[in-house]
């Protein structure tokens, strides 16, 4: 089984309203219990807002450390998910059914083996 992240992007600004939320995690957390049964569930996690994000960059012998996201966007990653599955159709087949519970984009991409080659 190769295993692929499921990146979930969420609009920057203002979180959806409590009634709302409250039935995208409902149908997410339905999910995740249907990814286990599968055996295809390995970790998932929802991240604060990029204002959270701390970001340290190598400078020859230093590393810079600077407040906030590396880069400015409309969308940023908001949660993720980590699966397992037989090959990248089984992983985009989850990932539209999380596409569908979150209401919002999600990218599928394959992790690289040990040996740094694609897994997908």
């Amino acid at each position: 089984m190769k295993q692929y992240l499921l990146s979930i992007y969420q609009p920057t600004g203002d979180m959806p309203d409590p009634g709302f939320l409250a039935g995208v995690m409902r149908d997410v957390e339905q999910l995740n219990q249907e990814l286990r049964a599968a055996g295809a569930w390995i970790f998932a996690g929802g991240l604060h807002a990029p204002e959270s994000a701390t970001v340290l960059r190598a400078d020859g012998d230093d590393v810079l450390t600077t407040d906030g996201p590396f880069a400015e966007g409309k969308e940023h990653l908001g949660g993720f998910t980590i699966i397992s599955a037989d090959n990248l159709d089984s992983a985009l087949d989850w990932g539209r059914r999380l596409a569908k519970a979150t209401t919002l984009p999600v990218e599928v991409r394959p992790f690289q083996d040990e040996s740094g080659n694609r897994t997908g």
